[in-house]
């Protein structure tokens, strides 16, 4: 599974895999000889790395960690592929409106808006099942709902439009 991480406003792209047993893992495309051993339930660890050992502490949940090492402290940002890509898809629609896609395949379980609704950042539009989830899809940025381009109980593509918004200045 990819995860980008975010570290000091730097993105890197960290994918982690199992194989036979052995972690197998690649920053931006780069494999690294890497192993780790969890020290305690706290989060300590030691991390080997081409021949060099480190210790970190990590605290934090699945989006927002921090790194100790070395006395210096990093905080992370950490968004899976499925997040990445409703994130950009969000912040692209947010500068303006423009058309609101699915960023992943399902059914429209409920529209929330019509069009020449005004809608405010973070409200919710309609309601995307997909892989057994109700996903709330908000609105990316203030705007007027110019069109909406699905139904009820309509089975979506990942990247199908949705709703077009005109953004409000």
């Amino acid at each position: 599974m990819k995860t980008f991480v975010q570290v000091n406003g730097r993105v890197r792209e960290v994918e982690l895999v199992e194989r036979l047993g052995e972690l197998v893992v690649s920053v931006d495309g780069k494999r690294l000889d890497l192993s780790y051993e969890e020290v305690d339930p706290y989060g300590q660890v030691i991390v080997m790395l081409d021949g060099q050992s480190y210790a970190l502490s990590i605290e934090g949940d699945g989006h927002d960690t921090s790194v100790a090492l070395a006395g210096h402290r990093y905080d992370c940002a950490l968004e899976d592929e499925r997040e990445r890509a409703a994130n950009l898809a969000a912040r692209a629609a947010a500068k303006g409106g423009g058309p609101v896609k699915a960023v992943m395949p399902g059914v429209v379980v409920e529209l929330l808006v019509k069009p020449g609704d005004t809608v405010a950042a973070g409200q919710p539009m309609l309601i995307l099942e997909a892989m057994k989830m109700q996903n709330e899809i908000a609105a990316p940025g203030a705007g007027v709902v110019v069109a909406v381009h699905v139904e009820t109980r309509q089975a979506v593509g990942a990247g199908d439009k949705l709703l077009t918004l005109k953004g409000i200045d």
